[in-house]
Formats: C-alpha cells, structure tokens, sequence
C-alpha cells in the first residue's frame, strides 16, 4: 500500500508525517505517536496499515522533539501548535473524509489538550490507544480534568494490565464525561498493547481487537442514520 511522505509547516519549524489513503476510505485518523517511538516505529506503522485494511485512512506525523532526535518530549504548548498544524494539513489532505483525532499515549493527550483548549476544526472525535490517565505507581485523575472541557465524542481503548491507567480510575474518569466517551478494555494488555505469553492470547489477536474496534467506532460515528 502507499505512503506518502509529507512535510508539515509548524510556524518556523516544520515535522515529518504519513498519509495512507485506502481504496473505499470511510474516515481519516491523524494518528500521533506515543512519548518514546516515533511515527515510524514498527507497531505504529501495523496500526496504520491495519487501519487501512479496514477502510480507515491515516495521517501519521512526528512532535518537534522526535523530528530533531531529542529523547524529551515537548512542552505542552509546543505540542499543541504541532497537533493543530497536523490537523489542518490532514483536513486539507482529504475534505472528504470525515476527521478523527487521537494517538497513542503522550500523542492521544496532546491531542486531547489542543482539542479542551480550542475545538480543533472538523473533528469529530478523539480515539486514545491508551490514555495516560497517571504516572506509573501514582494512580490519580488530575490528568484527566481537562477532558470535561471536550464535547465531541471519545474513544479510550486501554490494557486491563496498563500501568498508567488504573482500571477503576479509568471506568470513573469514562463514567463522568457521559455519553460522550466509550469504553474498551482490551484483556491481559499492558500500556504497550502487549501481552505475556502465559495470557493465552497473542499480539495478533489484541491488534485485532484493538484495531477492528477503533475502526467500527469511527464509521458507526459517520454512518447515515436510517
């Protein structure tokens, strides 16, 4: 399948990014990536592929800081400048698709920040491939007030095992924002999406899950009401 490799301008700067359009698209993810691998990264290229297998175009991209080489995640304000550039660039790509937003981990709350602050333009919902909801070992919420401020819909997909989103505190956080937000955990995954062998399950079968699942909930958000 094709990649097309595009450059998007961020004030003087400018960051990599990704466009896999499919034959039949249904919707367009901009699909951020997580604090410590890149869009690139193996897994996050399957997660665009297989997305992609199931009529979901995407639009991957990189942070400032991983498109210079840095180790250290941007600020906040920095990152939201990229997601909203991003998000233009992919509204620009494909007018016709309807837009989704969201990422893995560090990617999916920058984007979920930019949206509380300032609605980004045409998207009509956030997807988290697991939502850091807390630090590792400090199980709390606070990172998680901002969401109150988000009207369109939202998509938490997260491991029962995740380390960084205590599963109670997760279910409370979903139940709080309301109709707005659905639920899916995904059994015996951590933060990663990854699985121990003694689970019975395989890499295979919680890709599958966690990518039939993402996509099903963006085009039952754009089906046509009969």
């Amino acid at each position: 399948m094709d990649m097309e490799h595009h450059r998007i301008a961020v004030g003087e700067d400018g960051v990599s990014a990704i466009f896999i359009r499919p034959v039949g698209a249904t919707a367009l993810f901009l699909f951020a990536h997580g604090a410590g691998a890149g869009m690139t990264h193996p897994t996050i290229t399957a997660n665009a592929l297989g997305l992609a297998a199931r009529g979901i175009a995407t639009l991957r991209y990189q942070f400032l800081y991983m498109e210079k080489g840095s180790k250290r995640p941007d600020q906040p304000v920095l990152a939201h400048k990229v997601v909203r550039a991003a998000a233009a660039h992919a509204a620009a790509l494909a007018p016709d698709l309807p837009l989704f937003a969201g990422g893995r981990s560090f990617g999916g709350r920058m984007t979920s920040q930019a949206q509380a602050d300032t609605p980004l333009p045409g998207v009509r919902g956030l997807a988290f491939l697991g939502f850091p909801l807390h630090p590792a070992g400090k199980p709390g919420v606070d990172r998680a007030a901002h969401l109150q401020q988000i009207r369109v819909p939202m998509l938490f997909l997260s491991g029962t095992r995740d380390a960084l989103a205590d599963i109670e505190l997760l279910r409370t956080t979903a139940a709080t924002l309301g109709r707005r937000a659905t639920l899916h955990l995904v059994d015996q995954a951590d933060h990663s999406f990854k699985v121990a062998k003694k689970s019975g399950r395989t890499p295979t079968d919680v890709e599958t899950e966690l990518l039939d699942r993402a996509a099903n909930w963006m085009q039952r958000a754009v089906a046509p009401i009969s």
